[in-house]
């Protein structure tokens, strides 16, 4: 019996997700421009960033703004500045996945930004980003009308 394997293409973008959590990360710990820390990247080392790390960080930049009004909304206690800046940045990029790039199933951009908090962040993360992005699943027709 043949077991599924992930597909080459969700595998690439599994490692492009977590190369554009890298890079906002490091953004916003620098306080520079994710445009400018990929600049850095490309200047400074050997690695390749796909066209997919690209769209996401261009993507959350662009829509940032929107995407932390409404995870301040449906995040129940909890302010963006109090996130750990791992889960907040996951969060941005399952947001903006789920709400904005319509090549991304809805299911696979929610358990995608979990999976990122199993292997990331705290014990606790995986619970809370699946919440809160399943919230902004539920809420999707009325948040983009």
């Amino acid at each position: 019996m043949a077991t599924a394997q992930p597909s080459r293409a969700n595998s690439s973008r599994s490692k492009a997700r977590r190369r554009a959590l890298d890079i906002l990360f490091e953004a916003e710990q620098r306080a520079v421009s994710a445009s400018s820390a990929i600049t850095a990247r490309r200047e400074k080392t050997d690695q390749i960033i796909n066209a997919y790390t690209v769209d996401l960080v261009e993507g959350v930049t662009a829509m940032q703004e929107t995407i932390d009004e409404f995870l301040s909304t449906y995040a129940q206690g909890w302010t963006l500045e109090r996130m750990p800046a791992v889960d907040r940045i996951i969060l941005r990029i399952g947001s903006w996945e789920l709400l904005y790039n319509d090549d991304v199933p809805d299911a696979v951009a929610v358990s995608e930004a979990v999976e990122m908090a199993k292997t990331l962040s705290t014990d606790e993360s995986p619970q809370f980003v699946n919440g809160l992005l399943g919230r902004l699943q539920q809420v999707k027709p009325t948040l983009l009308a």
